[in-house]
């Protein structure tokens, strides 16, 4: 994508220049398991602005060595980067209509089996540092997976905004506002539309989620995600922070 850095961001700087308070924003990056090259590089960029991150981690496909690495992340900077689990295996089940791992075709059996299948993975891989949130792929799940959730001790679930709240009893919601690789009619939203959704977001006055997809993060879009970073980062009415903190989990520590 050519991206234009002239004035993109215009209309979330003035927006947070007219704030009247505190705006809260946080980073969900999907896909955790795949393409760990990319991955790196992000958490590189997050780091040079102290911005938090949170890691939806597949837990099927993730390496042990990148695991390893993420733990030792995590360990050493556990206010700027959180795991939680996305799906299982991020694979689609459904015969027909939008893409999803835990839809209607599958029995709360099959669901409740692959969630605790991957949480279990995700603890051999992680100990107890990975959080209580769960990410659908593709951010589409169903009432009976969330009470599967439930059942399993998950706290949170993160999908998209535009999804119908699922108002599962001790299960919150915390929805992404702003898709970075998002489309409008099969077209890749430019740089001026991801500017004025982020304006708009904010003006709705709730957390403010931007997902990420790092395996499609190349040189111009880290630039582009970099120049976010740098005018969040520089603006002192905004809170950049984890999911948990937001909705106040409990931290998870490292065990020696």
């Amino acid at each position: 994508m050519h991206t234009d850095f002239t004035n993109w961001l215009d209309p979330l700087r003035k927006k947070l220049d007219e704030a009247a308070g505190p705006i809260t924003f946080f980073f969900r990056n999907d896909d955790v398991g795949w393409e760990d090259t990319r991955l790196f590089d992000l958490l590189d960029l997050f780091g040079q602005y102290e911005v938090p991150i949170d890691l939806a981690v597949i837990p099927k496909p993730i390496s042990r060595e990148t695991a390893a690495r993420l733990r030792k992340l995590v360990t050493e900077r556990p206010a700027h980067v959180s795991i939680h689990q996305h799906g299982y295996a991020h694979v689609n089940h459904e015969q027909t209509g939008r893409k999803c791992e835990f839809g209607e075709s599958r029995s709360s059996e099959f669901q409740h089996a692959d969630i605790t299948a991957g949480r279990a993975l995700l603890g051999d891989l992680f100990g107890p540092v990975t959080d209580s949130i769960f990410t659908p792929p593709w951010n589409r799940c169903t009432g009976s997976t969330a009470a599967c959730l439930k059942q399993a001790g998950f706290t949170l679930l993160s999908r998209d905004i535009t999804a119908k709240q699922l108002e599962t009893a001790d299960l919150m919601e915390l929805p992404v506002s702003i898709d970075w690789f998002g489309h409008r009619k099969h077209v890749r939203l430019t740089p001026n539309e991801i500017g004025d959704a982020l304006s708009a977001a904010v003006s709705a006055r709730s957390p403010v989620g931007v997902m990420l997809h790092h395996a499609l993060v190349d040189d111009e879009e880290r630039a582009m995600i970099g120049a976010l970073l740098k005018l969040l980062s520089s603006r002192s009415q905004v809170r950049c922070r984890l999911m948990r903190d937001i909705v106040s989990l409990p931290e998870r520590r490292a065990t020696s």
